[in-house]
């Protein structure tokens, strides 16, 4: 097994790390580079988030998003009451694909994931703190709905899209669901670009990660993790965000740079 670093240097590390990356993102890629480095293992059990807090001198939502990250990226999975285990390698990257007639809609996505970044993991906030019973059941019936529906893309979009706006109004705020629902029925980027066109075991695999990024959102509602759902939310918009990135940087090579 590799060596590790005593705390105290990986903190630094951290903080001294050149390309800027924020702390999630720099203790989401040394787990994942302990992974890989066969440090941690498929089956073994991840330290918990007080030792990784110790280890990475980073707080409890830093850990938080770091997990989630490597959730989403199949890299771990919660069982709960033990604790996060690693899981063994997905069998092949998802590709995603953009004609060139859809680089505008993509660049136009982009712009509102800014928006929605900043809107939505605000009032993932509020609803993990104002949440009632009745709108957790509600929301928790859309999860259940999406994950029924995962093989059927325009019925899991409409399912996708009601779970954002769920937890818009779970804020207790209504303009939150108002600017929302303003946005229109193309909400999720998926609605308006299909970023896998006839590959449907990709398009699977994706909607598979989008329940695992609901899912992480969910939970830290009904745990009353205000600091836990704004991070999952963000972390969840910022992957979709960074699909169409990916999408628009695979039409670079064949049609000129971006913009």
């Amino acid at each position: 097994m590799p060596p590790t670093a005593e705390p105290a240097a990986l903190a630094l590390q951290l903080l001294r790390d050149p390309r800027r990356l924020s702390l999630s993102e720099q203790v989401t890629r040394d787990l994942d580079a302990r992974i890989t480095g066969g440090e941690l293992r498929p089956g073994d059990r991840l330290p918990t988030e007080r030792e990784l807090m110790a280890r990475y001198g980073v707080s409890r939502t830093v850990v938080r998003e770091a997990m989630s990250s490597l959730r989403a990226a199949g890299r771990l999975a919660t069982q709960q009451g033990r604790g996060a285990f690693v899981l063994a390698p997905a069998p092949q990257a998802l590709a995603y694909r953009l004609h060139p007639s859809e680089a505008d809609a993509a660049g136009d996505m982009l712009a509102l994931m800014e928006i929605r970044i900043a809107l939505e993991a605000e009032a993932a906030s509020l609803a993990a703190q104002r949440r009632d019973e009745a709108g957790l059941a509600a929301l928790t019936r859309i999860a259940e709905d999406f994950e029924a529906s995962i093989e059927d893309p325009a019925q899991s979009a409409l399912h996708d899209r009601d779970f954002h706006l769920c937890v818009a109004r779970l804020s207790g705020n209504a303009y939150f669901g108002s600017l929302l629902g303003g946005l229109g029925s193309g909400l999720p980027p998926r609605a308006r670009i299909d970023l896998f066109k006839e590959d449907a075991a990709a398009r699977l695999a994706y909607l598979r990660l989008l329940q695992v990024e609901h899912g992480n959102i969910l939970d830290a509602i009904r745990r009353a993790d205000a600091e836990g759902a704004r991070a999952a939310m963000r972390l969840h918009l910022t992957h979709s965000r960074e699909r169409l990135r990916a999408a628009l940087e695979g039409l670079g090579g064949a049609c000129g740079p971006e913009g």
